[in-house]
C-alpha cells in the first residue's frame, strides 16, 4: 500500500484539543489518522488495503454514507471510534468494547485544517476523474458542488490533492472499469453524481503524440492501449451512473487529430452509445489568466436534445507581469545557470538558421506567457523571465499557480519539478468555473 503521510497531533496535543472543543468534534486530519491506525491491524483483501487511505478520506467527507467497497455497518463502527477518541482525547478508545461515545452523540468533523473543505450545503454533486491536482474540483466547489469521488494515478499529484482537499484520490480508474468488473459493481462502487468531470489523458491526442510518419501508429490515439482508451472508461462510468452532465477537457488539437477521426469517434460514442448531447468548443484562457492556453472543452447532457452555449470569454489578454513575484529573495532562487542560458542561445540560433526545432527567448512581460507545459521543469525555455543584470529565471511555484488561476491559499507540491509538471498538466481554473456556471444554468432549466 502506498504510504501517505498524515500530519497529526500527539497524545498531549490531542488531549488539549479535546479540552478546548466539544467532545463530539474532531479535526479532519486527526480523524483520518485515527481510522487508518485502527484499520492497520485488521485483515483486509489486498485490493481494499491498497486503497484504504482513499476509502477513509472519501468517507470522512460523506459521513452519512457507507465507506466505498466495504461491508454495511463499517460506517457505524468508524463513527463510534471517532466519538470515543473525541471523548477521551487519546487512543485508548481502541481498548474499549462497549458504549463508545455518549448516548445520542453524533460525531462532527472540523474541516478547518483543510484549505478547500467540502461545502456545508452543496448545490450539486460531481466526480473528479483524472483529477490531477484538483483544478476541476476548485472550480466546481466554488460553484457549490460537492465532490463524492476522485481518481488519480500519479502519486505526487495525489500528495498535492491531499494537502489541499484532505482527500486521497483512488488510484488507477481501471480498478473500477476493468472488464472483470460487472456493471452492477460499478454502480455500487461509484457514488451517484450530477456532473462527471474528466480531463482525460491528452498525450495520445497532442501534436507531440503523432508519429513522425504522420500516421496514427500503434502507440497513439485510440490504438494506445494505456491512455488512449481511457476515454472509454469514462464512457462506461457514465453509462452506468447516468449523470446529468459530462464536463470533459483535452488538448486543442483533439479536433484535428488523425484528420478528425479521433474526434468523430468521441462524438459518435457520446451521441450514439451514451445517447447524450455533445457540444465542443476550443477556448483561449488568456483573457482570464496571463497565458496563451487553448483547450478543447466538451459538455454533454443526459437530454440528447439539449443545446449548450459556451460562455463568451472575451477581452484583452492579461499580461504576464500581473502575476510575477516582487520579492528578489524568492525570484533569484530560480535564475538559470550561465551554462543553461548559453545552451539556449546556441540552440535557438542553430534552429532558427535551419528553420526547425524549438527556440528559447526571454518573455515579453506585457503579453501573456506561452502555454505552460509539463516539460517546463527540464529547462524552463517556454517562459523565461528577464532579469536586469542577470540571466533570466524560471517561474516560481506560486507564479505557476497564478498562471493557471489557482487561489493564493493553494498549497503547491514541495518539489519544484513536480510543481512545474503538475501545473503544466492542469486546467485553467477560471475557464472551468465560467463553463461550470453555464452548465448549472442549463441544469436548472431542465427538469
Amino acid at each position: 500500500m502506498q504510504r501517505i503521510r498524515i500530519k497529526s497531533s500527539n497524545g498531549h496535543e490531542a488531549a488539549k484539543a479535546h479540552n478546548a472543543k466539544p467532545a463530539n468534534i474532531i479535526p479532519y486530519r486527526e480523524a483520518l489518522r485515527v481510522i487508518l491506525s485502527a484499520m492497520a491491524g485488521e485483515s483486509l483483501p489486498e485490493s481494499i488495503r491498497a486503497e484504504l487511505p482513499a476509502i477513509v478520506s472519501h468517507w470522512l467527507q460523506t459521513l452519512e454514507k457507507e465507506p466505498l467497497g466495504l461491508e454495511n455497518g463499517t460506517g457505524d463502527r468508524w463513527r463510534l471510534m471517532l466519538l470515543a477518541y473525541a471523548n477521551t482525547g487519546t487512543e485508548k478508545f481502541l481498548q474499549l468494547k462497549q458504549e463508545m461515545g455518549r448516548p445520542g452523540q453524533k460525531i462532527k468533523i472540523d474541516y478547518s485544517d483543510i484549505p478547500f473543505p467540502p461545502p456545508e450545503k452543496p448545490r450539486f454533486t460531481f466526480i473528479d476523474l483524472f483529477a490531477g491536482i484538483g483544478g476541476f474540483r476548485i472550480a466546481l466547489q466554488r460553484l457549490g458542488g460537492k465532490c463524492v469521488f476522485s481518481s488519480e494515478w500519479d502519486r505526487y499529484s495525489k500528495e498535492t490533492y491531499l494537502a489541499n482537499f484532505g482527500e486521497i484520490p483512488f488510484g488507477n480508474i481501471r480498478r473500477f472499469t476493468d472488464q472483470s468488473v460487472s456493471d452492477s459493481e460499478i454502480d455500487r462502487l461509484i457514488p451517484d453524481h450530477d456532473i462527471l468531470a474528466a480531463g482525460f489523458p491528452c498525450q495520445p491526442f497532442s501534436r507531440a503524440g503523432v508519429s513522425a510518419r504522420g500516421a496514427l501508429g500503434q502507440k497513439h490515439g485510440f490504438a494506445c492501449q494505456i491512455q488512449g482508451t481511457l476515454f472509454f472508461d469514462v464512457v462506461r462510468i457514465a453509462m452506468e451512473k447516468k449523470p446529468r452532465a459530462l464536463f470533459l477537457e483535452n488538448v486543442k488539437n483533439l479536433q484535428i487529430h488523425d484528420e478528425g477521426r479521433t474526434f468523430a469517434k468521441i462524438e459518435e460514442t457520446i451521441k450514439t452509445y451514451l445517447k447524450y448531447s455533445f457540444s465542443p468548443s476550443v477556448i483561449d484562457a488568456s483573457p482570464l489568466v496571463p497565458q496563451r492556453r487553448k483547450r478543447c472543452y466538451m459538455v454533454c447532457f443526459k437530454d440528447p436534445n439539449a443545446k449548450f452555449d459556451f460562455p463568451e470569454i472575451e477581452g484583452p489578454p492579461r499580461p504576464l507581469e500581473s502575476i510575477l513575484e516582487k520579492d528578489p529573495d524568492i525570484t533569484r532562487l530560480y535564475t538559470i545557470s550561465e551554462r543553461l542560458w548559453t545552451g539556449h542561445i546556441k540552440r535557438t540560433k542553430r534552429n532558427l538558421d535551419r528553420g526547425t526545432g524549438f527556440t528559447a527567448f526571454e518573455a515579453d512581460l506585457s503579453r501573456p506567457a506561452n502555454t505552460l507545459v509539463a516539460r517546463y521543469y527540464k529547462d524552463g525555455k517556454e517562459c523565461l523571465i528577464p532579469q536586469e543584470g542577470d540571466n533570466p529565471r524560471k517561474l516560481t511555484p506560486r507564479e505557476c499557480a497564478r498562471l493557471q488561476g489557482y487561489p493564493e491559499e493553494f498549497i503547491p507540491h514541495l518539489s519544484d519539478s513536480q510543481v512545474y509538471r503538475q501545473f503544466g498538466n492542469s486546467v485553467a481554473v477560471p475557464v472551468v468555473e465560467k463553463i461550470g456556471e453555464k452548465i448549472l444554468e442549463k441544469l436548472r432549466s431542465v427538469k
